[in-house]
């Protein structure tokens, strides 16, 4: 019998932040090299490690970024 295991994030609950990026953004291309780089970066760095593994790099880069956005206490590493 196979499980289906609930993602821990709603599809639209990502599209929302990641207009919010879009929104905030001065350049909407220099945003999306920023979560394609920072998805590509992560992806790298937690390769051994299986912290989430039904989130993909890209929506994980997409939820830091606008978490950062709405929370500017949180340190970037832009």
């Amino acid at each position: 019998m196979f499980i289906h295991k609930r993602h821990s994030f709603d599809s639209s609950q990502v599209m929302y932040r990641a207009q919010e990026l879009l929104d905030a953004a001065a350049n909407r291309y220099r945003i999306t090299v920023q979560v394609a780089n920072r998805a590509k970066r992560r992806r790298y760095e937690e390769f051994d490690s299986i912290d989430d593994p039904a989130m993909k790099p890209t929506v994980r880069a997409i939820i830091e970024m606008s978490d950062e956005l709405t929370q500017p206490e949180i340190i970037s590493d832009n």
